[in-house]
């Protein structure tokens, strides 16, 4: 049965709005493995419940993690496997999750036995040969079940594990250098990973995965300009009073309790709605220092012509509000290598914009969940616009808003084409979506939150 085509709502007034988003997919997953890593239980707070994390919980109970959940979703208990040794022989489900596909091969290589992943039928499409190739360098067997270098595939533990050289090409994504990171920090001896390629995207995130090998008494020697992290985990943790047969104090171990931050990813469509509809959307609860790259917003939105102000609700939480004047200024050859994950969302505000923008430095989009650029460019174009691809990014040229026409868009299977088009229907009425459901992947109330959102213009 086909999904029912989405109306994109179209703003008729100056939106005034604030917008509660759930926690980080990024932090969420990273802690979740984290603690599964650990020698005593977690508590987390906060978490995102979405397809992306259930799929990483799913994972984590294949390999014997215990996960425990109450009334309130968000806040879990991962209790990991005894011994630290996790159980072999299932199968991971991935999905369409970067981050169980990239992440969980890490605890297989703890693991009693082999394990095979496999995922959706368009997740057979993306780069997994980097990270499998570090695998085996450190001893594990990979048994591919169909292309070499894709899934589904099964990995064979070694014997015995131990540090060393791994050296790959993490050009295609930073969830290579970060899944090896994971798995570093349990090997009980020094790893140093070495990047080698002409391009390292999205290094915040693998910053976020340093930060929270930090946070979880793991030793990171970081040497961004040669691209080699150095992993110590021998010594990671000095509280030994409760031994699983590891030697003392050998892998991460987090806090008892850890508060997810929201996802300021995921911020960005309710943010870039003020810039393209006018008027302004709050975020409560924004952190005041961050590791995730939606954290660049700021900056990226007051450059695209939006006013962007912090206050401090009752609580003494920081809450981010931007403002938009209905003007929308371009952004001439711009590089967001950083932050790939909310090109989607710039590019919709560029749409609207009174001058041509390059966007550079995102030549890996086109092996996320789709090819993002050729995606971008397709809808962009089936509403009128005028963008093409770029060896490295994508171009956008303005055009007279009457030029704009509604159109059904496509999704791709992809959660941030579809808050895209979303955006885009904003300010172009009648536009439909296919697959609104695909935002489940990160924000499952997607479809009512735009449209609380948007009500506030009425």
């Amino acid at each position: 049965m086909t999904e029912a085509l989405w109306k994109a709502p179209t703003a008729v007034g100056p939106l005034d709005a604030r917008v509660r988003v759930p926690g980080s997919k990024s932090l969420s997953n990273r802690y979740l493995i984290l603690a599964a890593m650990g020698r005593r239980p977690v508590r987390i707070g906060g978490l995102l419940r979405s397809r992306d994390t259930d799929l990483m919980i799913g994972a984590l109970r294949e390999l014997g993690v215990t996960c425990h959940e109450g009334e309130d979703p968000t806040r879990v208990m991962i209790i990991p496997p005894a011994g630290g040794v996790f159980r072999g022989g299932g199968t991971v489900t991935c999905g369409l999750a970067g981050t169980v596909m990239r992440f969980v091969p890490a605890l297989a290589m703890l693991a009693d036995g082999p394990t095979r992943f496999d995922g959706d039928l368009q997740a057979y499409a993306r780069p997994m040969a980097p990270l499998l190739s570090g695998l085996e360098q450190l001893g594990a067997r990979v048994e591919y079940l169909s292309r070499e270098g894709r899934l589904p595939f099964i990995i064979h533990p070694p014997q015995r594990l131990g540090g060393g050289e791994v050296t790959i090409d993490s050009s295609a994504s930073s969830q290579f250098i970060s899944g090896l990171l994971l798995l570093a920090s349990r090997l009980g001896a020094p790893v140093t990973i070495h990047h080698q390629g002409e391009n390292l995207p999205s290094l915040p995130h693998i910053r976020m995965t340093v930060h929270d090998l930090t946070l979880a008494g793991v030793r990171v020697e970081v040497d961004e300009e040669a691209h080699s992290w150095m992993v110590d985990g021998t010594g990671a943790s000095e509280d030994v009073d409760e031994p699983d047969g590891r030697p003392d104090g050998v892998g991460p171990q987090l806090p008892d309790t850890v508060q997810v931050e929201p996802d300021l990813s995921n911020a960005a469509p309710f943010l870039g709605a003020a810039l393209i509809a006018s008027g302004r959307v709050g975020i409560p609860d924004w952190p005041e220092s961050t590791t995730q790259p939606g954290g660049l917003l700021p900056s990226y939105l007051t450059r695209m012509g939006g006013e962007v102000a912090f206050t401090r609700d009752d609580r003494g939480h920081t809450c981010l509000t931007v403002t938009g004047s209905g003007k929308v200024c371009p952004l001439g050859g711009f590089d967001l290598s950083q932050a790939g994950e909310i090109v989607p969302s710039i590019a919709a505000i560029l749409v609207f914009a009174d001058g041509p923008s390059r966007l550079r430095g995102i030549g890996h989009l086109r092996g996320h969940e789709t090819n993002r650029l050729k995606a971008l460019v397709t809808e962009i174009n089936r509403v009128g616009g005028r963008a093409r691809e770029m060896a490295d990014g994508i171009e956008i040229e303005p055009v007279p808003p009457d030029r704009l026409h509604p159109a059904v868009m496509k999704t791709y299977a992809d959660h941030r084409m579809a808050t895209f088009a979303a955006m885009l229907g904003l300010a172009i009425p009648g536009v439909q979506v296919e697959d609104i459901g695909t935002t489940a992947k990160t924000l499952p109330d997607f479809p009512d939150m735009w449209a609380d959102m948007v009500a506030t213009g009425d």
